[in-house]
């Protein structure tokens, strides 16, 4: 607590609220870090650490980004025209579709 009330920068850090009559000094920022957050995300590091992790990462970013690409790019694809999951699936249906059947046309 001692470094925090001598940092020089502290005014524009913690900015006082209108209706909030405590001094710079008295007023401090608070921050909280959920074990269990950092429990998962170590877990999730061992995972993606192994070799079965690191393939899985390389194989999804060979697969799964180039699709994405060429619909934003080639098809102008870049955002949804309807609202609700319902409407959304159904015009992402429309999008794969299309993506597939011009895939289908340039190998014939």
């Amino acid at each position: 607590m001692c470094r925090l009330q001598r940092c020089p920068v502290k005014a524009q850090c913690i900015r006082q609220k209108k209706t909030d009559k405590k001094s710079p000094e008295d007023r401090f920022k608070r921050l909280n870090v959920s074990k269990y957050f950092i429990q998962q995300r170590k877990a999730m590091e061992k995972k993606i650490s192994t070799a079965e992790g690191i393939l899985l990462r390389v194989n999804r970013s060979i697969q799964a980004e180039g699709v994405f690409a060429a619909i934003k790019e080639d098809l102008n694809f870049r955002r949804f025209l309807t609202r609700g999951n319902a409407n959304v699936t159904v015009e992402w249906y429309l999008v794969s579709m299309a993506y597939n059947i011009l895939k289908l046309y340039h190998k014939i």
